[in-house]
């Protein structure tokens, strides 16, 4: 029987072609362990992964099955930098800071496409990143955040592109111009997930699907996390449930808004070779933005919606479908196979959110739709705090996350009116 996942709409691809996906056990009973994770996410898991080879005693709980939520359901985009670009970030927070975290996301890169080499993971791995442009009076920030890249921040791998190349390259005229990066690229997120619980698993920690947190308490200087069939006692306490954190915790709930996004995959276009003939993947320069690629086998795996909502339509290939055709006018009867959706955590200024949220308990969220390889290093880098080996994730702590206006009752209103109003500028 296909699984579905509990939190989030709709069967994707990548669980249709992963079959073999394992099943971990639920907790049943109370432990005590040094370290707890809850959400088994890919920063989750990674900070499970690096603290068990350390010797650490770790548990890490997940409330549906590792997958069912955004790292093994999203676009699979690894990117480069940050979700804002140098040109962006730099006037805001200086050179040496902006530099920092640019330098942070390249390790990011690096750690992740080593740690599947390393632990055998196929993650379907394939080269290059197209951001295209959708107005015309986009060109000369392109251009300029190209020149910034190239020569203040040393990275080599990208270039301009015209509109020539632009539509070559996608095989659409939809577009102005774009950057190609050929140093970045893209991946089967579910993949990459699966053998990330494996390797976490075999260093030691002990990870548990089925088995949602219900509350944190911290008392007599340790934290306790009840769970419906026991509870866990830690000395800390890292919250990686991005989206999804729901009440388990309110600093994190005021700064991390959940919305949904969409994907969609095609049958393989074995006959429409002029669709992205490089097999790179595109962002587009959309608020609301839409994000495409082709899979190994030639899918055309496509997400976006016209505005962000907290509420899933009921027929997701249909909205889909509809942005395809503007794009390819020659796939607007081609075959959806998949249809899925899933909650995006995002923050105010799209930059991170890490901070202690109580003694001893750490919450990492809000990667913005740039989480695939931040959220693995996020991990990676908790790890590392709490073995007194870096103090890199400080980067991220450091950096100011203001909460979302309005409260709880008004905040998703009021976030429903500005996205809406973004999605309608897109437009024009």
């Amino acid at each position: 029987m296909t699984w579905q996942s509990p939190i989030a709409p709709g069967v994707s691809w990548y669980q249709e072609s992963v079959p073999d996906r394992p099943i971990y056990d639920s907790l049943d009973g109370s432990i005590s362990v040094d370290v707890a994770m809850i959400g088994g996410g890919f920063t989750g898991l990674q900070a499970a992964y690096n603290l068990a080879k350390r010797g650490v005693t770790v548990v890490l709980i997940e409330g549906g099955r590792f997958g069912d939520g955004a790292s093994g359901r999203n676009g699979g985009q690894l990117g480069t930098g940050q979700r804002a670009w140098p040109d962006e970030l730099e006037p805001e927070l200086g050179y040496a800071r902006s530099r920092a975290l640019f330098d942070m996301a390249e390790n990011a890169k690096r750690y992740l496409l080593e740690f599947a080499e390393t632990h055998a993971i196929d993650m379907e791995y394939l080269p290059g990143q197209l951001n295209v442009a959708h107005k015309r009076g986009y060109e000369a920030h392109y251009r300029r955040s190209v020149e910034m890249l190239t020569t203040r921040y040393d990275y080599p791998h990208i270039r301009f592109m015209d509109k020539a190349e632009t539509a070559e390259r996608l095989g659409s005229t939809s577009y102005y111009c774009g950057v190609r990066d050929t140093g970045t690229g893209h991946i089967h997120p579910l993949k990459l997930l699966i053998g990330l619980a494996r390797a976490a698993a075999d260093a030691g920690a002990r990870i548990l699907e089925m088995t949602p947190a219900k509350s944190i308490t911290h008392t007599g200087g340790r934290t306790l996390i009840e769970t419906p069939r026991g509870t866990i006692t830690a000395d800390r306490v890292l919250i990686g449930t991005n989206a999804y954190i729901g009440n388990l915790e309110q600093q994190t709930a005021a700064h991390v808004m959940p919305i949904r996004s969409f994907i969609a995959a095609t049958v393989p276009l074995d006959n429409f070779p002029q669709v992205l003939p490089g097999s790179e993947a595109v962002a587009d320069s959309r608020f609301v933005v839409r994000y495409f690629r082709k899979s190994r086998d030639g899918r055309l795996l496509f997400g976006g919606r016209e505005a962000y909502t907290a509420d899933s339509p009921r027929d997701i290939s249909r909205h889909i479908r509809k942005q395809i055709a503007e794009l390819y006018p020659a796939l607007q009867d081609i075959d959806i196979t998949h249809a899925w959706g899933g909650s995006v955590g995002i923050t105010l200024p799209r930059k991170p959110f890490a901070r202690e949220v109580m003694p001893g308990v750490t919450s990492i969220a809000g990667y913005s739709g740039h989480g695939v390889m931040l959220s693995n290093y996020a991990g990676k880098m908790y790890a590392d705090a709490i073995a007194g080996n870096s103090s890199e994730l400080d980067l991220l702590t450091e950096l100011k996350i203001p909460p979302f206006p309005g409260g709880r009752r008004l905040r998703s209103p009021l976030l429903f009116l500005a996205l809406s109003w973004f999605a309608l500028r897109d437009r024009f």
